[in-house]
């Protein structure tokens, strides 16, 4: 019984830890195969095999009641610590390889995301990505505005020039 308490106890606290939630069916799949995704979201994520009552009661005192209906097979869960974006694409990835492998959905940002959610979640670009595209953006804007400052400086010195030029071929 202790054991069994200890079990929840550790798996609530990382319902509550972690950034997104990932529930996989890895039915078929050996320990090796297993082994392999494990290291490849290794960086971002901890996958743990655990009993769907266990994993029931931990999630529901997390206060995630959404995965009471997927918790029915062989069940594993991707606990997300880094970018969900990441371990979504891990994950998907692995299953185009190996079949046996299914995404049933997952919880991220307070919300429930069904397996079509947790595939557009691994469609959209890494965070690394998106924050290159974002400081572009705003070295683009800076350069813009940079631009803008410059122009009617340079425009007067010209003028200031013409006016000069103007005067010393009167004289």
């Amino acid at each position: 019984m202790a054991a069994k308490e200890a079990a929840v106890a550790d798996l609530q606290k990382h319902f509550e830890e972690s950034a997104a939630v990932l529930l996989t069916e890895y039915r078929g799949l050996t320990v090796a195969q297993l082994k392999e995704l494990r290291s490849n979201i290794r960086e971002h994520a901890t996958y743990a095999v655990s009993k769907n009552t266990l994993t029931k009661i931990a999630a529901n005192n997390a206060g995630i009641s959404s995965f009471d209906e997927e918790l029915v097979g062989p069940t594993a869960i991707a606990f997300v610590y880094g970018d969900p974006v990441a371990v979504a694409k891990g994950l998907r990835d692995f299953a185009k390889a190996n079949p046996l492998l299914v995404i049933k959905g997952g919880y991220f940002d307070g919300k429930p995301l069904t397996a079509a959610e947790v595939g557009k979640l691994a469609d959209l670009e890494s965070r690394e990505v998106l924050l290159g595209k974002l400081a572009g953006a705003f070295k683009a804007s800076l350069f813009g505005a940079a631009y803008l400052f410059n122009a009617p400086l340079a425009g007067a010195a010209r003028a200031i020039d013409a006016l000069r030029d103007k005067q010393e071929s009167a004289n």
